[in-house]
């Protein structure tokens, strides 16, 4: 038997589904309650706005990739190395839903404002991606890497938008926005609590 759903996987499933076939700038709040087949008064409890729906998508995702780290082993992996899986991780689970963020993406595009509000969340995530990858995201030299990698995570994300399965161009910008923030991932290194006792010179020469 299926698993039930809650009302807020079933409201973010909705809004997905619809932003797929009619793209996400003419949905309403009550368009998404009633495909998800929900009051409107039960949408409000849990969600104030569009924005606040795709927050709780990211979430969810950064949950999926967290998961998924947990399994596995990326001990012997440079900063940049981890970053990489974990930052493809997060394509990968982003990979189902992928005609509906196509049609969100083209639509903000045309919205700063909606966009800038996903700001926030996206800085966010960024953060659990750098700690999923063994990096501190506290503080100040924290937020200054979370802002970093939102950088190299949009880049590359604009790219995976019109790639192909294999995900090939993605893979390649994303490496190469990676080396060329080398000199940062140099600092990520040294503040990595999880390697610099033992190896603290390795990554530098990555």
């Amino acid at each position: 038997m299926a698993r039930k759903l809650d009302p807020e996987e079933k409201i973010v499933n909705a809004a997905l589904r619809l932003a797929a076939s009619r793209g996400w700038t003419g949905l309403s709040l009550a368009d998404i309650a009633k495909a998800a087949k929900v009051s409107l008064s039960e949408l409000s409890a849990h969600f104030s706005s569009k924005a606040r729906i795709l927050a709780a998508y990211g979430r969810r995702i950064d949950a999926k990739v967290l998961q998924d780290v947990s399994t596995e082993d990326m001990s012997g992996e440079t900063a940049r190395d981890r970053l990489f899986d974990v930052l493809m991780m997060r394509f990968d689970a982003l990979s189902d839903d992928k005609t509906a963020l196509k049609r969100i993406a083209a639509d903000l595009r045309r919205d700063p404002l909606a966009a800038t509000v996903l700001a926030k969340p996206l800085l966010q995530s960024m953060g659990w991606m750098l700690e999923a990858a063994g990096i501190d995201s506290s503080g100040i030299a924290g937020a200054m890497r979370v802002r970093g990698l939102a950088l190299v995570w949009g880049a590359a994300f604009r790219v995976w938008l019109d790639d192909g399965a294999d995900q090939s161009k993605t893979m390649a910008e994303l490496d190469r926005r990676l080396r060329d923030g080398s000199e940062l991932l140099d600092r990520l290194s040294r503040f990595d609590p999880r390697r610099r006792r033992d190896t603290p010179d390795d990554e530098a020469a990555a």
